[in-house]
């Protein structure tokens, strides 16, 4: 560690630094509404010029704020922060997803050899004064990250060359030691300051990483403050977070910028965070993070390509799987911040040629896994994606899939938990088709679980649906497990979005009928390890739960070897009366859309 930066270690006793208390009590401000009087995403909507122009601008002015007149001259420095997030092990460059002009619209972006390329010329403007971070979610989401459990991803992240490092929700899908041990085969600085060991003594907690970092850059001291989202053993299978007690932000987040501001005496102060954009907004309304310039955040796969300006703070996002950077320029001059800039680039194979080493290494750590990865298990004349909100091709195919192996077995409905995005694979336009691989396959479904079923009467139906939507759309952020509406075959769902809690479904249909509340049904879904016995999809006390045979993966290739060209399509399994199908974020009442 050089003398330009500073990492405060977990067992560090200096002031404020034990456990997880705030300096003293502040008064937490009111929460906004982020539903009232929300303008939806619409098809063809209005898109606000500022927001064109960051979408179309030419180059994206990567050098506009070094004409800064005190920059030329030599007055003022500027410091670089280019920020990835989400990469979720995408290895190669692929199909991704945008929205424009009310349509889907499709484009090559990312990979590991062209994200290398494009980090290095950005850097390489102002190379003193740059520093490169990544959010969280890097080794787990593709067929080496899980083959492999993360270790083939630590060598590609260690070729970027990363200064600081946040784990994500998802860096603890292998358990806790193994998180350990991936992480620590990164070269780069690691930081959280809300995941602790799981202990029972409430008032000596300690820290699995470092709270904070610091570092000299443009001749001034600069912050990080890292936090993995508080609901990380909720959103996922239980088993995986075992070990590890995860805490609210605000708990401590006011003692951490009083430390950087007061004892480091840092001129900005960021928020790394893995908490989904409208918690990390909520967040920017809390009155604990004053002094905080920036929560850089990550987890729901948003593109903020202008910041969002919440009452205390800016907050961002940089998309996810190696498609984008964020890139900050922030002019200083006598130690004070007098210009800034920020954009949202495209990791664009056209304009960045791939990096040979990179690509060597690549094609290094895929090898022991080529052959089984490369297998092509079937086809699709549509394209599969998951990108919205309410309803997509990606887990209708899922879903078809279960029903189809165990429609036999009288199951009245079989529930994909959705996972999170994925990239979209688009059909090739002279062949009419995309061929789906097994490494496909683990993108779609990062996790082979095994299928459970049980009988469920339908009020517990009608009640966990009520809560599944509101753990998407409550007005309160903070309740928000920051996925999207659980998928399903067999069932059809109205509801009203910005209805209150509870009050949201509107009907019910399974099997083209209405929902008896009184009648027992037969329902599948995937096995969350962790989870008690009877409980099915984070629905409880479910009767006769069983495992009648057979693995996420499995199923789908069986489907597909009986079905070698699928075509699946959004059908209306599930509708709202006040937003479209084509509903992309969570995120509403602000100067905000997803493209």
């Amino acid at each position: 560690m050089s003398k330009n930066e500073t990492l405060h270690q977990s067992g560090c006793s200096c002031h404020g630094c034990n456990a997880d208390q705030p300096v003293n009590k502040l008064q937490q401000t009111s929460r906004r509404d982020f539903f009232r009087n929300a303008s939806l995403l619409t098809a063809g909507a209005f898109m606000p010029p500022s927001l064109a122009n960051a979408v179309t601008g030419d180059a994206y002015h990567e050098d506009e704020v070094f004409s800064n007149k005190a920059v030329q001259s030599g007055k003022a420095q500027v410091f670089t922060l280019l920020h990835t997030s989400d990469i979720h092990a995408q290895l190669y460059t692929h199909d991704e997803f945008f929205f424009e002009n009310g349509k889907p619209v499709y484009k090559q972006r990312g990979g590991f050899a062209v994200l290398k390329t494009m980090l290095r010329k950005l850097k390489a403007k102002n190379p003193a004064n740059t520093l490169i971070i990544d959010g969280g979610d890097c080794f787990q989401g593709g067929g080496v990250a899980s083959l492999s459990e993360g270790r083939g991803i630590v060598p590609l992240i260690n070729n970027i060359g990363y200064d600081l490092i946040l784990p994500g929700n998802w860096e603890v899908v292998y358990g806790k030691q193994t998180m350990w041990k991936d992480l620590g085969g990164y070269n780069s600085t690691k930081i959280c300051a809300n995941m602790f060991h799981d202990t029972t003594d409430e008032f000596n907690k300690e820290l699995i990483f470092p709270p904070y970092w610091t570092k000299m850059v443009a001749g001034v001291k600069i912050g990080f403050i890292g936090y993995n989202d508080p609901l990380t053993p909720k959103r996922q299978s239980p088993a995986y977070s075992k070990g590890i007690t995860f805490t609210k932000p605000e708990l401590n987040v006011a003692k951490y910028v009083k430390i950087l501001r007061e004892y480091e005496q840092c001129a900005m102060v960021f928020l790394v965070t893995h908490m989904g954009l409208a918690q990390q907004v909520d967040l920017g309304n809390k009155i604990e993070v004053q002094g905080v310039d920036y929560i850089l955040g990550a987890d729901t796969h948003e593109r903020v390509r202008k910041p969002i300006q919440a009452q205390y703070t800016k907050v961002t996002e940089p998309g996810a799987f190696g498609s984008f950077v964020a890139k900050l320029d922030v002019v200083i001059e006598n130690g004070k911040i007098v210009d800034e800039n920020y954009r949202l680039l495209d990791v664009d194979p056209h304009r960045y040629k791939p990096d040979p080493g990179m690509a060597a290494l690549v094609e290094q750590v895929r090898a022991p896994y080529k052959d089984e990865l490369n297998k092509v298990i079937g086809k699709t004349k549509n394209t599969l994606v998951r990108y919205y909100v309410i309803e997509n091709t990606m887990d209708n195919l899922i879903t078809d899939a279960l029903m189809w192996k165990y429609k036999s077995q009288q199951v009245d409905i079989v529930v994909s938990n959705g996972f999170r995005f994925c990239p979209p694979l688009v059909p090739d336009p002279k062949t009419g088709v995309a061929e789906i691989t097994n490494d496909f396959l683990w993108s779609m479904l990062p996790v082979d679980s095994e299928v459970k079923m049980g009988e469920v009467t339908g009020k517990q139906v009608w009640d966990w649906m009520e809560k599944e939507l509101h753990n998407v759309f409550a007005k309160n952020p903070a309740h928000r497990f920051g996925g999207w509406v659980i998928r399903f075959q067999g069932m059809k769902v109205n509801f009203t979005m910005n209805n209150d809690m509870g009050k949201r479904v509107n009907w019910i249909k399974i099997n083209d009928e209405s929902l008896d509340l009184t009648k027992t049904y037969s329902m599948l879904a995937c096995e969350r390890e962790g989870d008690p016995d009877d409980t099915l999809c984070r629905m409880e006390k479910v009767k006769n739960p069983r495992k009648p045979g057979g693995s996420l993966h499995n199923i789908l290739r069986e489907y597909l070897a009986a079905h070698p060209v699928v075509a699946p399509v959004v059908e209306g399994r599930v509708t709202a009366t006040d937003a479209p199908s084509s509903l992309l974020s969570q995120l509403e009442g602000y100067d905000y859309e997803f493209v």
